[in-house]
């Protein structure tokens, strides 16, 4: 099976079973019958558990794959349920710092009801990628994947923590896995010339999810820019199955009355093929009702998502290049984990997920002049050229929301909003992308965001948002004459922890290291790095 078609990691046809220790934490009164609850519910027959995933990061790194083979739970009896088995010999590929903060549904299955204390998982392939500027200023994008040779492969703990048992009860709830990122990796520097030292070993928090009746968040049920192609239409006229980006999973959606739709007119506008992204609240059966539908592009034939790495500066096609890095796509072409784009006659857009955008006291807007490496975009083409040709030209460029890493230094109030200056970390894309070579677009301060909340936004954080806090925020990130300025739609706590900080601790290992450098005048190099 193959890592995601996007990345530079390697292949493999064999498969390494890592199975997850698990931290158990039994709570007092917690009974050992697995019949009842502490306060004495009587738990029987089955609910259906929808499993989420979701992450936890800084902006270290830029893709987290891992290669799901088996997820089991294991009650306080000894009993085991399975909630998730590939096939024999294959992986469901996740990638998941898209789901930084947020979530996106995995599986769901008829569970037993009881009282779950441990957890285990068993994943085949991983591999994480990091971006860097070389010393002569160029660009680096290094991979990292165990799973050439399993027979081979180093020792890797990985874990799942339950911070208390968890009851599976009621008609229908939900499981969030969220992978600790920066516990998970570690390595010595993101560029090197030499052997590398780095690991990975997975670390996973597991909590249960209670659904609302009108979700407002991942927390509770609502999960947001799903994205992915319509491979059937139901014969109701209101129904679709929605295949993901990277992955063979499916998840079947529903519109209704108060369905939005935006780029299209209607449902009777969706056909299979269409790409979209949506809004949507999590059924008990596992199913997404849709709150809001967009098709950024009706004839597309391949999508791209991740954030713009270079903007212009190319010798051949000066004002017009962005090269993008492929976090996920989606199509009939295979694009390569770093692609250059023509944007010269793209549409450019806002991602409608917002409605808040005329309100903001900036002027939110996006297009050649003003977009920055960093920013995150949905790239659509109607025709996708051959590696031989050095740009493809793109139909559509949508900003899209981001999360960032970042320390609160001060606010201020202004109108209806709070702007939060905050400090990004040098290893943020912002900061780390704006000193390349060939930049036509330029930032006052690279290292400075200015995040603008209101009452819409989903203050999901413990650690005070006050000046000193280091947190995570979602939001649309603009380029404001030099000034980056996000409409911030969700705070999470922030992560402090730089995976580089334990790799002194790493094993020593032999590592393949081959470096490619593109020939278009400028230092791009692509480095896949492989613990045999």
């Amino acid at each position: 099976m193959k890592l995601s078609p996007s990345s530079p990691l390697p292949h493999s046809t064999s498969s390494l079973i890592l199975t997850l220790a698990v931290t158990l934490i039994v709570m007092t009164g917690c009974g050992s019958g697995g019949s009842s609850s502490g306060s004495g519910q009587h738990l029987s027959g089955n609910t259906n558990v929808t499993l989420m995933l979701s992450s936890t990061a800084n902006d270290e790194l830029q893709a987290f794959f891992v290669g799901l083979s088996s997820i089991t739970l294991t009650s306080q009896s000894g009993k085991t349920v399975t909630l998730f088995s590939a096939p024999p010999g294959t992986e469901e590929w996740a990638e998941f710092i898209h789901v930084n903060g947020g979530a996106e549904p995995f599986v769901t299955v008829s569970a037993p009801q009881d009282i779950y204390t441990a957890a285990t998982v068993a994943i085949d392939q991983s591999g994480f990628t990091c971006v860097t500027l070389t010393p002569a200023g160029g660009l680096d994008t290094s991979s990292f994947a165990y799973g050439t040779n399993a027979n081979n492969a180093p020792p890797t703990t990985v874990t799942v923590n339950m911070s208390s048992p968890i009851t599976i009860t009621g008609e229908s709830m939900g499981l969030m896995l969220d992978l600790q990122v920066a516990q998970s990796a570690t390595y010595s520097s993101c560029y090197s010339t030499g052997l590398q030292q780095w690991s990975i070993s997975p670390v996973f928090n597991l909590t249960p999810v209670t659904f609302s009746g009108q979700p407002t968040n991942a927390k509770n049920g609502k999960v947001s820019q799903v994205d992915g192609q319509i491979t059937a239409v139901g014969s109701n006229g209101g129904s679709f199955t929605l295949t993901l980006p990277e992955s063979s999973r499916t998840l079947s959606i529903t519109a209704g009355s108060t369905t939005t739709y935006q780029g299209v007119a209607g449902f009777s506008a969706l056909g299979v093929g269409t790409f979209v992204d949506l809004d949507g609240a999590i059924q008990p059966d596992g199913s997404l009702t849709a709150t809001r539908i967009a098709v950024d592009d009706p004839s597309a034939v391949d999508v791209q998502i991740g954030p713009a790495l270079i903007v212009g500066g190319d010798p051949v096609n000066a004002g017009t290049s962005d090269w993008a890095f492929n976090r996920l796509s989606q199509g009939q072409d295979t694009i390569p984990n770093n692609w250059p784009y023509n944007v010269t006659a793209a549409v450019f857009q806002v991602s409608g997920q917002f409605d808040n955008l005329e309100t903001l006291p900036f002027a939110a807007s996006v297009g050649v002049a003003n977009i920055v490496a960093g920013q995150n975009f949905y790239v659509s083409t109607q025709k996708f050229l051959s590696p031989n040709d050095p740009y493809t030209p793109a139909s559509t460029v949508t900003l899209r929301p981001q999360t960032i890493n970042a320390t609160v230094a001060a606010s201020s109030q202004i109108g209806s909003f709070t702007d939060y200056t905050v400090t990004l970390a040098p290893y943020d894309l912002f900061p780390t992308l704006a000193v390349q070579q060939g930049q036509t677009t330029l930032l006052t301060n690279p290292s400075q965001v200015e995040i603008y909340v209101d009452s819409n936004t989903q203050l999901l954080n413990i650690q005070a948002l006050a000046p000193g806090s280091t947190l995570r925020f979602y939001g649309l990130v603009f380029n404001d004459n030099g000034t980056l300025r996000m409409d911030c739609a969700q705070v999470n706590d922030g992560v402090t922890q730089m995976s580089q900080s334990t790799a002194a601790r790493l094993p020593a290992g032999l590592v393949q290291k081959s470096v490619h450098t593109e020939p278009d005048g400028m230092q791009r190099t692509i480095t896949a790095l492989t613990r045999q």
